[in-house]
């Protein structure tokens, strides 16, 4: 497809327009076939297919189908390739997969920048956001739940950039974890114990290192008739077994800088629902004040993620966030974080493509004006031993909750 020799890049541009323009429903909810065979009338109708090969004239109607029908236009078969994590468009001429760990550039290409910006607008319309050279930048999400990132062309130097990350067609458990390496069976019984207990939870890491995948799987683990506030920048989490949920997503500001809803203050009407546990997709500023503070008042069981390169350095990542909020001394800081926050999972990328927890460690205190934690896995080490977790009652069964719940 990505060779139509005889077919120019403008002509594909205009029998979109002229299609659209025949149709008289949105091509969108037609079948598949239907949708097809309005395409193929309609290119055997022009004069040029005449002097077309057979592989060109197909070419063109897959090319014209993906873009009349698919919500993703060329890049639907990478959005229904369930092998692919990611998918990066970098300006219309490169685009690349990521596929089990590696990344590779794939032979196909936007016809132009206007088609690519077209599929940005179409993406953000679709969560009621919107790019422009205003507003730059956009953080969406597909129908299936996919998280998508745009940046616009005026400030990206090599044209529109696209990236679009991609979630398991169903929710994975911790026995999957298990199961692909990304978690030890003991450290999985600690993550299974903590949740039970309802412990605080913050899983941090660097990029694409599996923290809303860890998230997600926390998640499935709280129990059944518990009820969940889950606060999202852009939705994407998975989460089906609970069934009294209630998801916010925050809003952006429109072309006249009115009724933007960030992070905080979802947090902050959040406390108003009468949650059992509270989930915050990503904590990125402000809003970890707010988070703190409902752990500090009774709302255990709470969690969420943070960008960091190790424990230590998520901490002081919560320092500075919480210092971007309010102006407190660090000393009185770092209590709120201790007392708050229980428990850090951080997670890594290998350089195999695999993900991975590599520690689990436990906010103990706050001694010498440093954050004291208490290491309970680390995946050169398997389990530490600690108060918290003992590897005989673990493995045996013989947990006493309020014993286990000591943090």
């Amino acid at each position: 497809m990505d060779v139509m020799s005889k077919y120019t890049k403008g002509d594909v541009r205009q029998y979109i327009r002229d299609i659209r323009l025949l149709l008289t429903e949105s091509v969108e909810e037609m079948t598949d076939e239907k949708a097809m065979g309005i395409i193929e009338t309609y290119v055997f109708s022009q004069d040029k297919s005449a002097s077309c090969s057979f592989r060109d004239n197909a070419a063109l109607i897959e090319r014209l189908f993906l873009s009349l029908r698919c919500e993703m236009d060329i890049l639907q078969p990478y959005i229904d390739d369930g092998s692919i994590s990611e998918i990066m468009v970098n300006g219309p001429e490169k685009i690349f997969v990521e596929r089990r760990g590696k990344i590779t550039q794939v032979p196909l290409s936007f016809d132009s920048t206007e088609d690519l910006l077209e599929l940005i607008r179409r993406i953000a319309g679709r969560v009621h956001r919107e790019i422009n050279e205003l507003n730059p930048i956009v953080d969406a999400r597909l129908s299936d739940g996919s998280r998508v990132n745009a940046v616009y062309g005026n400030i990206a130097l090599n044209g529109p950039i696209l990236t679009i990350r991609k979630f398991p067609d169903e929710s994975l458990t911790l026995d999957d974890l298990i199961r692909n390496g990304t978690v030890t069976p003991d450290a999985a019984g600690i993550l299974r114990t903590l949740v039970r207990c309802r412990a605080n939870i913050l899983v941090s890491g660097g990029t694409s290192s599996g923290k809303t995948t860890m998230l997600n799987v926390l998640a499935q683990l709280i129990p059944e008739d518990e009820r969940v506030i889950v606060i999202e920048d852009s939705a994407e989490l998975q989460i089906d077994r609970i069934r009294n949920i209630v998801r916010l997503e925050c809003r952006n500001a429109n072309v006249a800088g009115r009724g933007q809803i960030d992070m905080t203050q979802l947090v902050r009407t959040s406390l108003r629902m009468r949650p059992d546990r509270i989930i915050v997709g990503e904590v990125r500023g402000g809003e970890v004040f707010d988070m703190i503070n409902a752990m500090n008042t009774g709302h255990a069981g709470s969690m969420s993620t943070g960008h960091a390169n190790s424990i230590s350095g998520m901490l002081r990542r919560l320092e500075a966030m919480f210092m971007q909020a309010v102006d407190f001394p660090v000393d009185a800081i770092r209590a709120q974080i201790s007392e708050g926050i229980d428990i850090i999972i951080h997670m890594s990328r290998m350089r195999d493509g695999s993900r991975r927890v590599v520690e689990i460690s436990e906010l103990t205190e706050v001694s010498d004006g440093q954050i004291r934690t208490s290491c309970l896995y680390r995946s050169d080490a398997g389990l530490t031993g600690n108060k918290l977790v003992h590897r005989e009652k673990l493995e045996t069964g013989d947990i006493d909750d309020t014993e286990l719940c000591r943090i």
